[in-house]
């Protein structure tokens, strides 16, 4: 099975990063406290959906935004210039084609300390092998 594990968490880091509201903001660990509002790339589950004479994937992307502001805007305005971002927009990802990306599901949560805001995003992931 090939795996687009490197090259997807690289294109969606460039992606997001371009993003004026998001760059500098956007890591694969949590950063330091202080560094928030933040976006995390999380998880990434990878499916081979093979085609007869290719290699494919599916794949389920998390990405987390964290905020420390008051209230939920702050949370809610990253979120939305991350979802702008990756929701039915090309992605560029090196070694595949026909890169299809798709908002699934989102979830605000609840977390231990009150002064933290979290969503926990979904984005499904079709990638073709080139």
């Amino acid at each position: 099975m090939a795996t687009a594990l490197r090259p997807l968490q690289t294109a969606v880091f460039a992606k997001l990063n371009a993003v004026p509201l998001l760059t500098g903001r956007v890591h694969s660990e949590l950063p330091e406290l202080s560094a928030y509002p933040c976006v995390q790339i999380g998880s990434i589950f990878e499916t081979p959906d093979d085609s007869h004479d290719g290699q494919g994937l599916t794949s389920l992307l998390t990405i987390h935004v964290w905020s420390k502001a008051p209230g939920n805007g702050e949370l809610f305005d990253f979120f939305a210039a991350v979802d702008a971002a990756l929701d039915r927009v090309p992605l560029a990802v090196s070694g595949w084609s026909e890169v299809r990306i798709k908002h699934i599901q989102h979830e605000v949560l609840s977390d231990p300390d009150p002064d933290v805001r979290h969503i926990n995003a979904r984005y499904d992931i079709a990638l073709t092998k080139e």
